[in-house]
């Protein structure tokens, strides 16, 4: 494994670093031009991208269409929340319903609960608290294209993901009126999509008992101010922050709380990680193997939003380095900007503090004073003390990428 030194040379050396229906329309609207390739994507990534729009939003890149799996352009990053119409896509199963609010139920039951019932959307709405939490939503295979080697699955750059505020009600206070019995352990989602063929599996995860009864995790109808846009799992979905967003079950319709570990292909084999390669604090024990355990939280990682590779900026002229940075849930702690390819680091400023599962907005300002191309590297810290990696811990889903970003500017 490549050691600080070791990465730095690489930077020197110009080194890449690592329903009813389905709505799903027979193509998407408004294709446009390909996006501009993206250092270190592997090539079929780079070459394939356009930008196209689903009904309902901007263009944005395509990975792929059946199912509809679409990332968000860089510049969009700009913003302290995801525009809701340039919030990525991400969806597992082909056949997706377009689900009205006024026929939505979801049904709570299993094994582990003493009083099963369902609940509308309207019933949520009158009976329970409404609270509201900013959260980063990111898709665990977010980065997966930038693997090297090349892995499997949707190759995904650095769009596949989006910052939001979240409102709904508490899975909590919804199962406390279901009565949560004392053998609980896990707690099974179902959504409302569906595979296209009989020998798919269907997309259903499970949380440990004690994640579904975290006060931040949510029955969320409503982002940024309105109603969940379809493709973002309208009418309602699970919020689960600081998870990755593969527990953020859309389109829910069903909680079972059950007493014995649920054993489903989306649990495993799918999403899991090499046990003990990732600095984790919640672990989800009921799910884990000697060699495996199911993603969790997110890593501490950052993105430098602007300027962007390759851009031209003058000699002389201010330059200001902007970007984002996130974790699990533990707090950004610092940020760290080399505009000398690593050499030496000075501290970002870091913006408004929007709650600990938001991403965190940072910038710092410099002044190249030589002509030529000029390295510019961004590294997070949390406020456990995780930082960054300059190495990609590699596992085979392409997963947990958080290698320090590097952006190559010309200054003229």
């Amino acid at each position: 494994m490549r050691n600080r030194r070791q990465f730095l040379l690489d930077v020197a050396r110009g080194a890449a670093v690592l329903g009813a229906g389905s709505i799903l329309p027979a193509r998407a609207l408004g294709a446009g031009p390909a996006h501009p390739s993206i250092d270190g994507l592997v090539d079929g990534a780079n070459g394939s991208a356009v930008l196209e729009a689903l009904p309902g939003k901007r263009p944005l890149i395509k990975r792929s269409f059946r199912p509809p799996n679409y990332e968000t352009p860089v510049e969009y990053f700009a913003e302290q929340f995801t525009p809701n119409d340039a919030f990525f896509v991400r969806w597992h199963l082909s056949n997706i319903q377009e689900v009205a609010a006024a026929s939505w139920k979801l049904e709570l039951g299993g094994e582990a609960v003493e009083r099963p019932f369902a609940v509308t959307l309207a019933d949520l709405q009158k009976d329970f608290e409404q609270v509201e939490v900013a959260a980063l939503c990111l898709c665990s295979g977010n980065r997966r294209g930038l693997s090297s080697p090349h892995v499997a699955g949707v190759q995904w750059a650095h769009g596949a993901m989006g910052n939001a505020r979240w409102k709904g009600v508490r899975l909590k206070d919804v199962l406390a009126k279901a009565g949560v019995k004392k053998e609980a352990l896990e707690v099974v989602l179902g959504g409302a999509d569906a595979p296209a063929s009989p020998s798919t599996p269907g997309f259903v995860k499970s949380i440990p008992a004690w994640k579904a009864l975290d006060e931040n995790t949510l029955l969320a109808w409503e982002m940024n101010g309105a109603p969940l846009p379809h493709w973002n799992g309208a009418p309602v979905r699970l919020v689960v922050p600081g998870w990755t967003a593969t527990y953020w079950m859309k389109q829910i319709t069903s909680v079972q709380v059950v007493a014995q570990p649920y054993k489903g292909f989306w649990m495993n084999p799918a999403y899991r990680i090499p046990k003990g390669k990732f600095p984790l604090v919640d672990r989800f024990v009921s799910q884990e193997t000697e060699a495996n355990t199911p993603i969790t939280e997110m890593v501490v990682n950052s993105l430098i939003v602007s300027p962007r590779p390759g851009q031209k900026v003058r000699r002389g002229a201010p330059v200001e380095v902007k970007g984002i940075a996130w974790d699990g849930g533990y707090g950004i702690q610092t940020v760290e900007v080399s505009t000398d390819g690593g050499r030496s680091w000075r501290p970002a400023e870091l913006a408004q503090d929007h709650g600990r599962f938001s991403w965190r907005q940072w910038k710092h300002a410099f002044k190249p004073d030589k002509a030529g191309a000029v390295t510019v590297l961004a590294k997070a810290t949390n406020k456990l003390g995780s930082s960054q990696a300059f190495d990609l811990v590699f596992n085979p889903a392409g997963y947990h990428n958080n290698v320090v970003q590097q952006a190559v500017i010309q200054v003229g």
